[in-house]
């Protein structure tokens, strides 16, 4: 008997795009257009403005029963097609996959759910849905209500539920399913941070309990804790196979996270920003890679870029960095030490760019905001855009990571200690 739980070869997904044929014609109108069509083609010949798109190209790969696989790759990659294909819900246009053993499946947290009916009815309709007996849903009704911490709503109908009540039940049905073969996309992120950290622990749980795991997931930590090996798809095509740490390394170093980069167009550009012109923000790996995703134990560069038309006297460049929930973190100018000012306070025409690197071990896990000033102190502001640009920090490898948990706060500094024992 094989070991294989899960073969892939040569898999490919295409999907016209164009446009839409009319909806619902009727009889009359098609026997016209029969009619019609034959003496279209002698007229005109055959035109067709249907284009097609491969998500999925020249895919192969196994994975062995027990084996914990991730997948990772930017948006549009082909990540969800990849496992709805793994999971019946839709056809390869060309290759196969062998599937050996029950699979289930959290592609879309909440599929199955019906909102006239209760969280009681919900859970069995659900269940079914996703391969579960009814025996097996009564046997584990409890400890579902338990995780999801619904129980004072769970005959309530769920189209009164908040959607973080919604989707707390549904990942805690889908997560205590008992397949051989689990396929998992991005569920990690449902609700708040204490149910993230739950949802972590449970997807930890099924991973050491020896079923075959499929985990689609954009963060790089829950990755490398959870999967053994991962699999990195760039534009429909599988580009590297490899142990997760270095899957990882590879996808944050090389640029295949999305691009962070900002450049402004004419029209974005104030009149009154003359002779200030800004031309584009970045953000540089050590690499010098503009990426979207930078890692916490390496610097991080910030490059902005621009031309001044005329000179200009006491310029300062900067920087602002918030969270997403629009706090100021720090706010920098390229002229705060006084020798860049005494150099660089007086700049004559030319292009210029200005460089602020954030050292390593300075920003806690999350996605953070960059804005951009261009003035003269108390005298004139050429330029700002206060949400230039986004990007993410990810922590793998930072202090603490031995320890299932969200640090608390914005930094997340590697500090110094010492630890004595004193006599007794």
């Amino acid at each position: 008997m094989t070991d294989l739980a899960i073969r892939v070869e040569n898999l490919g997904k295409e999907y016209r795009i164009g446009t839409q044929v009319d909806s619902y014609p009727t009889l009359r109108d098609t026997l016209v257009e029969a009619v019609k069509w034959p003496v279209r083609m002698i007229r005109h010949g055959y035109t067709s403005t249907v284009e097609t798109i491969w998500a999925l190209r020249d895919i192969s790969f196994d994975v062995k029963q027990g084996e914990v696989l991730g997948v990772i790759g930017r948006n549009g990659a082909g990540k969800s097609t990849l496992l709805k294909i793994l999971s019946r819900v839709t056809e390869p246009s060309e290759g196969y996959a062998e599937i050996h053993g029950r699979v289930g499946s959290l592609l879309e947290v909440g599929t199955g759910f019906h909102p006239e009916l209760t969280g009681r009815e919900n859970i069995f309709l659900n269940g079914a849905i996703l391969g579960m007996k009814r025996e097996e849903i009564e046997k584990k009704f409890d400890e579902i209500v338990d995780f999801s911490g619904v129980e004072k709503f769970i005959d309530t109908p769920v189209k009164r539920y908040s959607s973080g009540m919604y989707l707390r039940l549904a990942f805690a049905v889908a997560a205590h399913m008992e397949p051989e073969i689990l396929v998992v996309d991005e569920v990690l992120a449902v609700g708040d941070a204490e149910f993230q950290r739950k949802c972590l622990g449970k997807m930890s749980d099924v991973a050491q309990e020896g079923r075959t795991v499929l985990f689609v997931s954009h963060n790089m930590s829950a990755i490398q804790r959870l999967t053994n090996e991962t699999i990195i798809l760039e534009k429909g095509k599988m580009v590297l196979r490899a142990p997760s740490a270095q899957a990882v390394d590879y996808y944050l170093s090389s640029g295949f996270a999305q691009t962070g980069e900002r450049t402004w167009q004419p029209d974005e550009i104030p009149a009154n920003s003359a002779p200030f012109h800004p031309i584009a923000l970045r953000v540089c790996n050590p690499q010098g890679k503009v990426v979207d995703t930078v890692r916490s134990t390496e610097p991080t560069s910030i490059a902005f870029e621009y031309q001044l038309d005329s000179p200009v006297n006491d310029l300062r460049v900067g920087i602002y960095l918030l969270n997403t929930h629009g706090d100021h973190i720090f706010t920098s100018f390229d002229t705060d030490d006084q020798t860049q000012y005494e150099q660089y306070g007086a700049r004559c025409a030319g292009r210029y760019i200005s460089v602020c690197k954030i050292p390593e071990d300075f920003l806690n896990e999350g996605r953070y905001i960059l804005g951009v000033n261009a003035s003269v102190f108390r005298v004139r502001r050429f330029f700002q855009d206060e949400h230039a640009l986004a990007f993410a920090v990810d922590v793998t490898g930072a202090p603490g990571m031995q320890w299932l948990e969200t640090r608390l706060g914005l930094m997340r500094p590697r500090l110094s200690w010492a630890i004595q024992e004193l006599e007794a």
